[in-house]
């Protein structure tokens, strides 16, 4: 018996068409572009996310930049302070007391001897100090005190009316260069000079021929 299949033509038409090479390929096409879309939209997503980090990373070295800055003008200051309680506490330690300089006064006195008057110079040289700085490796370089060169003059002024006018200043002299107070504090070397002497004559305070004398006490020049 004989069978005819009036479909063979439109299935051998379909099964040619779905075998279409051309279809393949475009489907293979589509497949790849859309794969594409997707790599490009994950790599999309992480440079957004990438650029997220990368604003946090920068605003958190900022505020740590910040805080460094803090710190350091904060250490400056400290140091600038320091430097100044240091200045001060070693001008409270060292400054010239002249309570225990007429203590010492009082105590070397001769008789012939009439001390009348007396006078302190104080003088300052100073030197402007620099501030601490931070380098460019951010290294904070402490600063220098200013310093001040003292110089301290003590003039007497008095009247010697001994029976020969000029031997009590000699001794008078000679006590001040060996008292306790003036060869611990004045320079070693001619620490006591003679500065004016008058030619003598009657005194009118003790009615004594007598001469007046000024005498210059030399402390070291002393620099803090």
């Amino acid at each position: 018996m004989i069978r005819l299949n009036l479909l063979a033509e439109a299935q051998a038409a379909e099964e040619l068409r779905r075998r279409d090479p051309v279809k393949r390929a475009i489907w293979l096409a589509v497949l790849i572009v859309a794969l594409m879309l997707a790599w490009s939209s994950s790599l999309q997503l992480k440079s957004i996310l990438g650029h997220s980090e990368i604003s946090r990373l920068e605003a958190d070295i900022k505020s740590h930049t910040s805080q460094y800055e803090l710190v350091l003008a904060n250490q400056k200051q400290i140091a600038d302070i320091k430097q100044k309680i240091t200045g001060l506490q070693q001008l409270t330690n060292n400054r010239l007391l002249n309570g225990t300089l007429l203590n010492a006064l009082q105590q070397t006195t001769f008789d012939e001897v009439q001390l009348l008057r007396l006078r302190v110079e104080q003088l300052y040289t100073t030197v402007a100090g620099t501030k601490a700085r931070t380098n460019e490796s951010g290294t904070l370089i402490p600063g220098k005190p200013a310093t001040a060169t003292e110089t301290i003059r003590l003039t007497l002024e008095g009247g010697d009316s001994s029976d020969n006018p000029g031997d009590g200043l000699n001794k008078y002299r000679e006590a001040l260069a060996n008292a306790p107070y003036f060869k611990q504090n004045l320079v070693p070397t001619n620490g006591i000079t003679l500065k004016s002497l008058t030619p003598p004559e009657i005194s009118a305070l003790t009615g004594k021929r007598s001469v007046i004398f000024s005498l210059e006490c030399h402390y070291p020049e002393v620099t803090r």
